[in-house]
């Protein structure tokens, strides 16, 4: 199998996915984000395109990129940037880069802050709009949702259904936010199910 990157949310903890790996029996690289949920910061990293930066480095083979959140925008910008190398997606509850106010995503900002008050600011600036570049992803890509998530709902994962040209969408009922890890076993079996061997 591909080695296996497994990217956080906007919490920036690289543990996020472990319970889902362990369930799957995935070895890979977890990342965390450095400023972002209780994370000490770091020089390099200002805006969400150092991150991408950050996990690009470890592109020097192909890979199966586990994103949640945030990290499915920084996935979906490696799947662009790499299209040889990205063989895999699963993004979990993710915008994606496309515009989660307009499919009736609340605004998560002061909840963040309040739960993290010394994350770094730049989380909270806007992310362009990728809609138009994410047909050209072939990777197959699972999506992840929850019909419980007020962050990013359902409608999110249909917008990306549609544009991906090779995805398949799973919503769990009642699943909020972080699924990931209050389902992490049955996330396991679809991602078992989604990667190849």
């Amino acid at each position: 199998m591909h080695k296996t990157l497994f990217l956080p949310g906007a919490s920036g903890s690289a543990s996020f996915w472990r319970p889902a790996a362990e369930h799957a029996k995935l070895e890979g690289v977890f990342f965390g984000w450095p400023g972002l949920g209780e994370e000490p910061p770091h020089p390099d990293i200002n805006e969400i395109d150092d991150l991408v930066t950050l996990v690009a480095r470890e592109i020097t083979e192909p890979v199966n990129i586990i994103a949640q959140s945030m990290g499915g925008v920084i996935a979906l910008k490696l799947a662009l940037a790499f299209p040889e190398m990205v063989r895999g997606l699963v993004l979990a509850v993710t915008s994606g880069g496309v515009p989660v106010a307009d499919l009736g995503g609340s605004n998560w900002r002061s909840n963040y802050f309040a739960a993290f008050p010394n994350a770094a600011k730049w989380i909270a600036a806007p992310i362009n709009d990728l809609s138009s570049q994410i047909p050209s992803i072939k990777a197959p890509a699972l999506l992840l949702w929850g019909d419980a998530d007020p962050i990013s709902p359902v409608a999110v994962g249909k917008r990306l259904l549609a544009l991906l040209p090779n995805a398949r969408l799973r919503v769990f009922p009642g699943a909020d936010h972080d699924l990931a890890k209050t389902h992490a076993d049955e996330v396991a079996v679809e991602i078992k199910r989604h990667l190849p061997p």
